[in-house]
């Protein structure tokens, strides 16, 4: 079940049966203006760190009349999305879909996809013509993303590029 998350639910025991786990070998990088396959093998992980440090970033999404949705099974989180609210790009065009991720245990189930709908309505709701991704460069993440329909970002964000320089910079039609 997709719902928004309030931010009085926003704890870091909310994310007590989330695994933001992630083994990657390969990773896209820009060469030469050339878009590479390149060996970067790491594991992320999250420990208490990053989920406390996360929920103060979702709370301030919602502050800032943002978006926070999280997917639900037997009343665990299993996935979350969340969309910023200030407008950018040169046309006022894009909102940053800045955060999605379900949880190792329920990845393939179509999670990801329902909680992109629900991330991309929202901000067609809002005015949005597209939606902002500074999305993480591992082979598997981009093909997911390319499935849904991202391309490289017709207007690359300084801000963005510069925060995450190993992330591909996406955009999706809304």
């Amino acid at each position: 079940m997709i719902r928004n998350i309030q931010s009085e639910e926003l704890t870091v025991e909310l994310f007590s049966s989330f695994r933001r786990f992630q083994q990657v070998t390969k990773c896209w990088r820009k060469i030469d203006g050339q878009w590479t396959v390149v060996d970067n093998p790491f594991v992320e992980d999250w420990g208490r760190e990053q989920y406390e440090f996360l929920v103060q970033c979702l709370r301030h999404t919602l502050a800032s009349g943002g978006l926070v949705c999280g997917a639900f099974a037997d009343g665990a989180l299993k996935g979350f999305a969340s969309v910023e609210s200030n407008f950018f790009g040169s046309k006022g065009q894009y909102l940053e879909l800045s955060r999605i991720h379900v949880s190792s245990d329920c990845r393939g189930r179509g999670i990801v996809r329902q909680l992109m709908d629900t991330g991309k309505a929202w901000a067609r709701e809002q005015g949005a013509q597209k939606l902002y991704i500074s999305a993480h460069s591992s082979v598997e993440s981009q093909a997911f993303y390319h499935a849904m329909g991202c391309r490289e970002a017709a207007e690359i964000s300084a801000f963005h590029a510069e925060k995450e320089p190993c992330d591909c910079q996406l955009e999706l039609m809304l």
